[in-house]
């Protein structure tokens, strides 16, 4: 390569003829020659001398034809490969095309307040609930696409009232809505079709709830990347008394992971947000419908339930129907617009949560319909008489014939007296 640049530069000046050049540099006139007519340096090509995969091939291309997705561990273990893997993987991945069609997948434009993300990730170590009870609840993950905010709570389950609970909270804390709210056919918003409940927390919004087809993920690749920035950047190390505590330790450290620099963006979360929120409408004038309602009769024993726990009413409710209310952190119960017992939820399950107010008005009461009852004079027993008539017809007697028949009876012992 050396003489090739020598060549071309002692050509360039003008000075050196061909024969000179070829003098100079010490090689052949067809050397120079060469150089001159090619524009680029030469390079040393081998000849290609095969390779061990070569009599694999054949067999490869059949296992394919028939599996084009087959992992390449498996095809190497099918037609006996005893090489090295790297190799194999780098063979098969040049096969593979040939007999697989491709997936492509479109770059998706997120234009400002159009999208949030939704999705629910589950930490993967148990946190106590209280009551000697530890689970791993999901933890609602909403990330807006066009800035990468991320927003993030934990909820005590997934059912609907508690999903579209999370929600709101979060889309009342950015006092902003996406034209889009994107799910994965999570069950408690819908598989397919919504469900009635977020149907109605799309309408009074005013967005649209989009739900996923199943195998998309690229359609959610935002939020799905958050959960596992979840999992290495915040997890790691940490320890949480209650759920409480954990969101506690959550929104503490969100403002950090909105402030990292997003390289895709060419900017941070938290200083491109407020163009995102810019663009979205404001909150609408009516809250959405978001709590678990129940409206149930008062049992005797005073309590009704909410999510598998038991919660105590006030007892001279009882026989009454109550309105029970439950939201992320409260369980209400009403009568008549009346508010009648109100307990902090609990995140356990199976519980019987019991106000001691409760307790005692119950005690209260239970004295008083006993004393009431002890007031009261014991009742005299009645014996009813049952007439013997039907029993004079049943058998021909006739009564007056048997009153003569006793009188005659009466009369006999004085007749004998006098007699004697």
């Amino acid at each position: 390569m050396d003489d090739w640049a020598e060549i071309r530069h002692l050509f360039s000046t003008g000075k050196y003829s061909k024969r000179k050049i070829a003098q100079q540099v010490g090689v052949s006139r067809g050397t120079v020659d060469r150089a001159l007519a090619d524009d680029r340096s030469p390079t040393y090509q081998r000849e290609p001398s095969g390779s061990s995969f070569d009599r694999f091939a054949a067999e490869v291309r059949v296992l394919l034809a028939v599996t084009p997705t087959m992992a390449a561990a498996t095809i190497a273990e099918r037609v006996g490969w005893s090489g090295s893997e790297s190799l194999f993987r780098a063979k098969i991945a040049g096969i593979r095309p040939d007999y697989a069609v491709p997936d492509p997948a479109d770059r998706l434009v997120h234009p400002p307040g159009f999208q949030v993300q939704c999705d629910l990730w589950f930490p993967h170590e148990d946190l106590p609930l209280g009551d000697d009870q530890h689970a791993s609840p999901p933890v609602l993950v909403m990330t807006s696409i066009c800035s990468g905010f991320i927003q993030a709570r934990m909820l005590p389950s997934r059912t609907t009232p508690d999903l579209l609970g999370g929600m709101w909270s979060l889309i009342e804390e950015a006092q902003a809505v996406p034209a889009r709210l994107t799910w994965d056919n999570e069950t408690g918003i819908g598989r397919g079709k919504l469900t009635e409940p977020a149907a109605a927390f799309a309408g009074t919004l005013g967005t649209e709830i989009k739900l996923l087809k199943a195998r998309d993920p690229e359609s959610k690749g935002g939020v799905e990347r958050m959960n596992r920035f979840f999992r290495s950047r915040f997890m790691p190390g940490r320890d949480f008394t209650s759920p409480d505590d954990f969101n506690t330790q959550l929104a503490e450290w969100l403002p950090i992971a909105n402030a990292r620099m997003s390289r895709s963006r060419r900017g941070r979360p938290i200083e491109l947000v407020a163009a995102d929120r810019a663009a979205m409408r404001g909150l609408p004038p009516v809250a959405p419908e978001v709590m678990f309602r129940n409206t149930v009769r008062l049992p005797r024993d005073y309590y009704v339930r909410a999510f598998s726990n038991d919660y105590s009413v006030d007892p001279t409710m009882i026989g009454r129907l109550v309105d029970v209310t439950a939201s992320l952190d409260t369980i209400a119960v009403h009568h008549d617009g009346v508010l009648i017992a109100e307990h902090r939820r609990r995140w356990a399950r199976q519980l019987t949560v019991t106000d001691p107010a409760h307790v005692t008005r119950a005690a209260e009461l239970r004295s008083q319909f006993q004393a009431q009852h002890q007031r009261r004079p014991p009742a005299a027993a009645v014996v009813e008489l049952a007439s013997l008539a039907h029993y004079d017809e049943l058998f021909g007697v006739d009564p007056a014939l048997d009153r003569n028949a006793v009188t005659t009876l009466a009369a006999a012992p004085a007749v004998l007296a006098v007699a004697s």
